[in-house]
């Protein structure tokens, strides 16, 4: 009883209703598939597109905190150097 359908054909009922703002039950009937399933295809499709977002996100965010962190340790081991140094011109 389960039908495999061709993914441009399930594109392009997603589509349908995402885009063209149709309603699931109108779209599946029109198509002659069943509510169950073109809503199943909707939900797969709406979360990638979320999820990738996340990902980017968080790929951006720990680029950030990388880089932040390399600067503070620089920082420090200025502070450090400098430290010394006035130690060392102070003595003299």
């Amino acid at each position: 009883m389960n039908k495999k359908y061709p993914d441009e054909f399930k594109q392009e009922a997603v589509r349908q209703v995402i885009e063209k703002g149709h309603s699931v039950p109108d779209a599946a009937k029109r198509l002659g598939i069943s509510d169950k399933s073109l809503y199943y295809w909707v939900s797969k499709a709406k979360v990638p597109a979320s999820q990738s977002a996340e990902q980017e996100e968080i790929r951006k965010l720990k680029a950030e905190l990388k880089r932040v962190t390399e600067e503070r340790n620089i920082l420090k081991e200025a502070a450090v150097y400098f430290a010394i140094e006035s130690k060392t011109s102070t003595r003299s």
